[in-house]
């Protein structure tokens, strides 16, 4: 049995882009360690969910490591919350929650992102707050900082169980069965948590929706008169004056076991918390990050060195590198392109040249697509490159979403790929 070390690039692929002489970041960006490993194997392009889908980073990855997410997937809530160490029991309400900014009239959106300077101090401060001067009618609640301006909300009905058939405050995004997905245009307002369709007559999603509203209402509250959000105005910076939620769910999914279903022992090293909640409800065990150093030369190298030691104890590594997304939503292909250069010169480089193909497996992917066009993800297929063991090359010369196209695994499904894996580290 060959060792499998599968590494997602969190939104690498895109569009050709008029600003890169038609290319996408991917095709611009120098990258000879993927290059040689794309020559060494075979590529081919992959849909993580399926043909006309747009992914989200939740719904993608749990396809991805083989799962079905119609079947399994029961809202973004509850996977950050179990990463997180949040209690949640059957018929608790947990919520991802984002800080964001809003006009004087305590609706009209400003900034979803709170100009993207909110410290992790001041996010954490915040959080403690809220804490610690809001109460609900009917419910208890937890509401916790985890990365950025991210944080979950578990909230546990007093009386009842509550439902996650709830629509989201988060005007960006909609609520469609199960999933969330961008809206093509974003509403302009914080909305209202209502039951969604369907669910109109459940009680228990209704007292969830109230619960959910009133934790916003309450919540805002502090955060306009918190002191850090006041010395943020008084610096002309934009205040983190409310929170909004999207993905919810009332319970947690039941993974089959993967150490189990493919029989070898997984590992995996994440940067997210919904990742890191997959990673943990499939059987995965952690492995150990350090802190980001907050330079990625020095992140990856560090990375790349983890992952040799990790391979010494697992038949299979799961490896998710956040990097080229956030590009891609900042609509940066300039940064875009730089990322992806870092990660190979600094991850791959001290990676590769340190194994011994002949006994592994090395498969180089997406999540999904992440488009600086659009600062958006969309249904765009996404290049995959397989080297390693006895794998016979294929002719293709470089790593991209146009040389992929060429490739002899054609198109693939992202439910299918570690499957694929595991078939080639047993020949």
């Amino acid at each position: 049995m060959k060792k499998i070390i599968y590494i997602i690039l969190d939104g690498i692929a895109d569009q050709a882009l008029k600003e890169l002489e038609n290319k996408t970041p991917l095709e611009a960006a120098l990258t000879p360690q993927m290059d040689r490993l794309a020559q060494k194997g075979v590529t081919g392009m992959v849909y993580p969910m399926g043909k006309n889908i747009v992914p989200q980073s939740d719904t993608a990855v749990i396809s991805i490591l083989g799962y079905d997410h119609e079947r399994y997937y029961t809202g973004r809530g509850p996977l950050e919350a179990f990463a997180e160490g949040v209690p949640m029991s059957e018929g608790n309400l947990a919520l991802r929650m984002t800080f964001a900014c809003v006009d004087p009239d305590g609706r009209t959106l400003k900034d979803r992102r709170v100009g993207r300077n909110l410290t992790v101090d001041e996010a954490g401060a915040l959080a403690q707050e809220i804490n610690s001067k809001v109460s609900l009618s009917n419910a208890t609640f937890e509401f916790k900082h985890t990365v950025g301006r991210w944080g979950v909300l578990v909230i546990r009905g007093m009386h009842s169980k509550l439902s996650g058939w709830i629509t989201n405050t988060d005007p960006a995004y909609e609520r469609v069965g199960s999933f969330s997905r961008p809206r093509e245009k974003a509403l302009l307002a914080v909305t209202d948590a209502v039951p969604m369709a369907g669910h109109e007559g459940s009680l228990e999603a209704q007292e969830a929706a109230s619960l959910l509203n009133e934790f916003t209402r309450e919540s805002q509250k502090v955060l306009i008169e918190s002191a850090i959000n006041k010395k943020r105005t008084n610096a002309n910076m934009l205040p983190a004056n409310i929170i909004l939620s999207r993905d919810a769910g009332d319970c947690l999914p039941r993974f089959p076991d993967i150490n189990s279903k493919y029989k070898m022992k997984f590992g995996c090293f994440v940067q997210m918390p919904v990742e890191r909640g997959i990673a943990l409800l499939t059987g995965m065990q952690i492995i150990a990050m350090p802190s980001s150093t907050g330079h990625l030369d020095v992140d990856y190298q560090i990375w790349a060195k983890i992952a040799l030691d990790a391979l010494q104890r697992y038949d299979g590594i799961y490896i998710h590198i956040k990097g080229p997304d956030e590009a891609g939503h900042d609509g940066d292909h300039v940064r875009k392109k730089e990322i992806i250069e870092l990660i190979d010169k600094f991850f791959f480089s001290n990676l590769i040249p340190h194994l011994n193909l002949k006994d592994c497996i090395v498969a180089v992917t997406a999540d999904h697509a992440t488009l600086c066009s659009r600062r958006a993800h969309s249904d765009d297929p996404v290049p995959i490159l397989i080297s390693g063991a006895k794998i016979k090359p294929d002719g293709v010369m470089s790593f991209s979403e146009k040389a992929a196209l060429l490739g002899s695994c054609g198109e693939m499904m992202g439910m299918d790929i570690i499957s694929l894996l595991v078939k080639y580290a047993q020949k």
